[in-house]
C-alpha cells in the first residue's frame, strides 16, 4: 500500500509542487541525488572512482512537454558526455526516452537518440537506454534496435524482472549480444503484465540473471573495459544481498570470470555492498543522478525503501 502511494505521488503534479517547495525534501533527496548541477555529479563520480567504482550519469527528467524541451534535454545529455571526457572520470551515461521526446514523436526521439549516440561514439563512450513503465517497453526496445541497426552499437537496454514478458526479451537480447541491465522494476504495474508478489519477482530475477550469464558465456564472456565506459554484457542491478550472492555463485558455477559481469546499484543505497563487491574484484557501477527534476526519481526511491518513509511522512506537513 505504501509503495503504491509513493509511486502515485511520483506522477501527481499537486504533490510535486508541495514537495519541491519543502527544504526538508531537498535535503532528504541529497541522499539519492548527487546534486542539481552537472559539476556536483562529476564530483560524486570522482569519489566513487577513488573506491574502484564506475558510474553511469543520469540527467534527471522524463515526459517532456514539447519538442524544444526534448531537444534541450538531449543537449544536456551531450554536455554530460563532454564533461565525462573533460574530467577523465570513469563513467558512461543513462537516458530515458520520454525525456528526449518519446511521448511527443517517436521520430523526434529517434533523432535525439542518434545525436547522443553519435557524440558518445566520437568519445568512445557508451549509452544505456533506461526502461520506463510497461506501455513504452516495446517501443523502447524497437528504438534501441533501430539505432544499433544504423551502426550505433555503443548502446544497451534495461529489462525489468517483474514483467512477465522479460524472459523472452532477455533470451532474444542475449542471442543478439546486446548488453542488458537487469533490475527488478520501480513502476506500479497491473497484475496482468507484472508479477504482483515480491517472492515471484525475486525468483524471476534469478532466472533472468542466469540467462544473461549463460548468454555472456555463449558470446565469449567479453570483459568490462578498464576505462569504466563500456560494460560487460550482464549488468545485474540489485541491492538485494541474496540476489547478489546468487549471481556470484551461478557465475562461478558456469565459469564466467568476475570481469565478465557488472553489479549495478543506485547512488546512496547500500554503499557497503557496492564497496564489498568492488573489493572482491567485481566491476561495480553506480547510477548517479543529478538535475533539478529530482522529484519523480526521489518518490520512487522512497517507494522502494520503507525505512525512509516514516521520517518523510512525519515531516511532510510541517511548515
Amino acid at each position: 500500500m505504501m509503495r503504491s502511494f509513493f509511486i502515485y505521488l511520483s506522477k501527481a503534479n499537486w504533490a510535486r509542487k508541495i514537495v519541491m517547495g519543502l527544504s526538508l525534501a531537498r535535503r532528504m533527496s541529497s541522499r539519492f541525488v548527487s546534486g542539481e548541477r552537472l559539476e556536483d555529479a562529476i564530483q560524486a563520480i570522482r569519489a566513487l572512482n577513488e573506491k574502484g567504482i564506475n558510474a553511469t550519469l543520469d540527467h534527471l527528467g522524463e515526459n517532456t512537454d514539447s519538442p524544444e524541451q526534448a531537444r534541450q534535454a538531449t543537449e544536456d545529455i551531450v554536455a554530460a558526455l563532454d564533461a565525462i571526457k573533460a574530467s577523465g572520470v570513469r563513467a558512461n551515461v543513462s537516458i530515458k526516452l520520454t525525456q528526449i521526446g518519446l511521448a511527443l514523436d517517436p521520430a523526434l526521439c529517434a533523432e535525439n537518440i542518434e545525436r547522443i549516440l553519435e557524440r558518445a561514439a566520437q568519445q568512445d563512450n557508451y549509452v544505456r537506454i533506461d526502461m520506463e513503465d510497461s506501455p513504452v517497453t516495446q517501443i523502447t526496445l524497437d528504438l534501441m534496435r533501430q539505432a544499433r541497426d544504423k551502426g550505433y552499437t555503443n548502446t544497451g537496454i534495461v529489462i525489468q524482472a517483474y514483467l512477465y514478458r522479460s524472459e523472452e526479451d532477455i533470451k532474444k537480447l542475449a542471442s543478439e549480444g546486446i548488453s542488458v541491465r537487469l533490475c527488478k522494476g520501480a513502476y506500479k504495474e497491473p497484475a496482468t503484465v507484472a508479477f504482483p508478489k515480491k517472492s515471484d519477482v525475486d525468483a524471476n530475477y534469478d532466472k533472468l540473471a542466469s540467462l544473461l550469464i549463460d548468454g555472456a558465456m555463449a558470446q565469449g564472456a567479453p570483459a568490462a573495459n578498464p576505462d569504466g565506459k563500456k560494460p560487460p554484457l550482464p549488468g545485474l542491478a540489485t541491492h538485494d544481498a541474496q540476489r547478489v550472492a546468487f549471481v556470484k555463485a551461478y557465475a562461478e558455477k558456469v565459469g564466467l570470470p568476475k570481469q565478465g559481469l557488472e553489479f549495478q546499484m543506485l547512488y546512496g543505497i547500500r554503499r557497503d555492498l557496492q564497496e564489498q563487491c568492488a573489493q572482491e574484484g567485481y566491476p561495480v557501477r553506480v547510477y548517479v543522478p543529478y538535475g533539478t527534476e529530482w522529484y519523480p526519481y526521489y518518490m520512487r526511491r522512497l517507494a522502494e525503501r520503507p525505512a525512509n518513509v516514516w521520517f518523510f511522512v512525519s515531516n511532510f506537513f510541517r511548515k
